[in-house]
């Protein structure tokens, strides 16, 4: 009796114990989004202003969008207007972990993952940062 009441307690305690580790890997999971949505808020630099014009261009970002209206895909205002109201992550979409928000037709979208899957595979974070800065900039 006896020995299952001491088997029962150290049964208890291993579970609790594997409990408290799982909440923290959950708390750690939810607490990194936000630390990223942070880095993509924090002040850009002229260069980096520069730099991200400059890659815009140089990746044909602006064969499909304009500053001001919409030529194939959407003007950047209008990417800027949605991803503000929506609190949305610019630099997730351009990874590729994030969906569409703005333009959502299943035919742009296929479009579009072609045209970010050849060039944002080279790029740095620095240089995606970049590329985010100049766009919100526009406004």
């Amino acid at each position: 009796m006896k020995k299952s009441v001491l088997v029962l307690g150290l049964a208890a305690l291993f579970f609790t114990s594997c409990g408290e580790k799982k909440k923290e890997e959950i708390k750690k999971e939810v607490e990194t989004p936000v630390e990223t949505v942070k880095e993509e808020v924090k002040e850009a630099s002229a260069a980096d202003l520069e730099l991200g014009k400059k890659l815009f261009t140089e990746k044909t970002c602006a064969t499909c969008h304009n500053p001001d209206m919409k030529v194939i895909g959407p003007s950047i205002k209008d990417i800027n207007k949605v991803y503000t109201e929506q609190n949305a992550n610019m630099m997730k979409f351009l990874k590729g972990e994030s969906p569409a928000i703005v333009d959502t037709d299943p035919g742009q979208v296929a479009i579009m993952k072609i045209n970010l899957d050849g060039f944002v595979k080279d790029m740095t974070e620095d240089e995606l940062a970049a590329i985010v800065a100049y766009m919100k900039s526009i406004k």
